[in-house]
């Protein structure tokens, strides 16, 4: 019997980077920016940095960022859950939370990403490109927004605040 395709990232579940089931309805009424991350990238200080600029300045305002480990652009996120999690804490001291390594395309990519990408995204195509694209999702869980890896996360604030109706 074929399961139903989820209707917003809200009906997926994912693991913490404890190994945890969670569900993604826990951040409901959020706006989230999910990005695929790697902690030996060319563009992680950078990333980094900002997504926590971003994060700072906006959390207590309704955005939420989910950062999800993924080794499959040049093996650059080898580490462990615990290794990641750390590196990410310690180094750039970040709040947003980490979750469990996933793969974002292919046959085994995660539930989320399969949903992320059904967007029609135009000349995205269907596959992640690299490192650190961003999705930005709506408070009703739904994609409205992609972009490369190599657009600076602050370049998103216009669009974080209009869904957050911050002028």
């Amino acid at each position: 019997m074929a399961t139903k395709d989820p209707e917003s990232v809200y009906e997926i579940s994912i693991e913490d980077a404890s190994g945890n089931s969670l569900e993604l309805s826990q951040y409901k009424d959020k706006v989230l920016l999910i990005v695929n991350v790697a902690s030996k990238c060319g563009m992680t200080n950078s990333n980094y940095t900002e997504m926590n600029e971003l994060y700072n300045k906006y959390k207590d305002r309704g955005l939420e960022i989910l950062a999800f480990p993924c080794n499959q652009f040049g093996e650059e996120e080898p580490g462990t859950a615990e290794q990641i999690t750390d590196f990410v804490c310690t180094r750039f001291k970040s709040e947003f939370p980490i979750f469990n390594k996933i793969e974002v395309n292919g046959e085994n990519a995660s539930p989320l990403y399969k949903f992320l990408k059904k967007g029609k995204w135009g000349i995205f195509g269907d596959d992640i490109q690299w490192n650190f694209a961003k999705f930005l999702v709506d408070r009703n869980g739904q994609a409205v927004e992609r972009y490369y890896p190599t657009t600076s996360p602050l370049t998103l604030e216009h669009d974080i605040k209009k869904l957050l109706n911050i002028s």
